[in-house]
């Protein structure tokens, strides 16, 4: 309770509701200026090589830096922040919060969500993919004979059985590598959704409790950090867009709301403190600010282990036929989640 009553002497010091209210102004328009140039860049540099040799393996490798950003974004920043705020001594001197780790469960919940979510649009896909007869490429695999076994039972029939043969196997390998490259795009289209879900919670809360906040000493180099933030985890998130393919009307509505969820949020904290008072450090902010983070945080590990590094590391051709893209895509991975770790330091 000591550490309590010294550490709100020394955020009263920081706090400046006029001068917090400039700072926040100032963050929203570059906020979002870096938001879209985050976000916007793999996208449209995927359209200018698109189509150029090394296009599929530039897309792999910033898929690959995409998910060492948004791995680090749910373990170093999302997951602590959860932790922190159920742990303030003004909600873990209270029950059930003092007897639980919460944000732990909560966490794992949403990993669990996000598995159950991508098993049942996966099995839709499946499905929807064998009733429209795309799963033997619209052909009918029926048991044949040798030539010996058909001449004997029935010679006329021979030449045509082996003609009809050839043309039912062809189709159905074209019919079965068509199917399997509609159910890749189709879980690189669910991935990018899904990713963008658990990116939006997480800047959603970012951006309310930014805005709630009275504390200059906080908001002033949070501007900084989340600006660098918005690019390194908006260039991930437009690496999966990117490699997902998207018609272009898709494609900036995605990237539109991720770049004004952050400043969105940061409006509504500004209103929410404005017509109720709401401070930032009441219990019940915390432990929602701590919930819906370890909620995100859950998606977001569930997502960047499962979707990204295991798929392309263990699920890709390209990847396995070629130890040095493998060895550039696992520095790429390095590189994302490094970059997002130091930022820690600011934000």
């Amino acid at each position: 309770m000591v550490s309590c009553v010294s550490g709100t002497a020394r955020t009263l010091s920081c706090r400046d509701g006029r001068a917090a209210a400039q700072l926040k102004l100032i963050s929203i328009s570059v906020i979002f200026v870096t938001s879209v140039i985050g976000i916007s860049s793999p996208v449209l540099l995927s359209r200018y090589f698109q189509g150029k040799p090394a296009y599929d393996k530039a897309t792999l490798v910033i898929k690959c830096f995409a998910a060492g950003v948004i791995l680090s974004t749910s373990l170093v920043h999302v997951l602590p922040d959860a932790f922190l705020a159920l742990n303030d001594c003004h909600v873990s001197s209270h029950h059930p919060w003092k007897d639980y780790p919460f944000s732990g469960l909560v966490t794992m919940v949403g990993a669990i969500i996000a598995l159950l979510v991508d098993l049942t649009a996966t099995s839709h896909m499946e499905s929807h993919s064998a009733r429209d007869g795309h799963g033997h490429g619209g052909y009918e695999v029926v048991p044949v004979g040798t030539r010996d076994e058909l001449m004997g039972k029935n010679s006329k029939l021979s030449m045509d059985t082996e003609v009809a043969v050839a043309v039912g196997v062809e189709s159905n390998s074209g019919g079965s590598s068509t199917s399997e490259e509609m159910l890749i795009r189709m879980k690189q289209r669910l991935v990018s959704q899904v990713l963008e879900i658990g990116i939006i919670f997480h800047s959603v809360i970012i951006g309310v409790t930014m805005g709630m906040s009275q504390n200059q000493c906080t908001i002033r180099p949070l501007v900084a950090a989340l600006s660098f933030h918005q690019i390194f985890e908006g260039m991930g998130l437009g690496g999966c867009i990117a490699q997902a393919g998207f018609k272009f009307g898709t494609t900036a509505y995605m990237c539109f709301m991720f770049a004004v969820t952050t400043p969105m949020g940061i409006v509504l904290g500004m209103i929410l403190f404005s017509v109720t008072g709401y401070d930032d450090r009441n219990p019940n902010a915390l432990i929602l600010e701590g919930l819906l983070g370890s909620f995100s945080s859950g998606i977001l590990i569930y997502m960047a282990l499962v979707d990204l590094i295991a798929l392309d590391f263990f699920h890709n051709k390209m990847m396995s036929s070629n130890s040095w893209l493998r060895k550039t895509s696992y520095i790429a991975l390095v590189l994302g989640s490094s970059s997002m770790s130091i930022l820690a330091l600011w934000a």
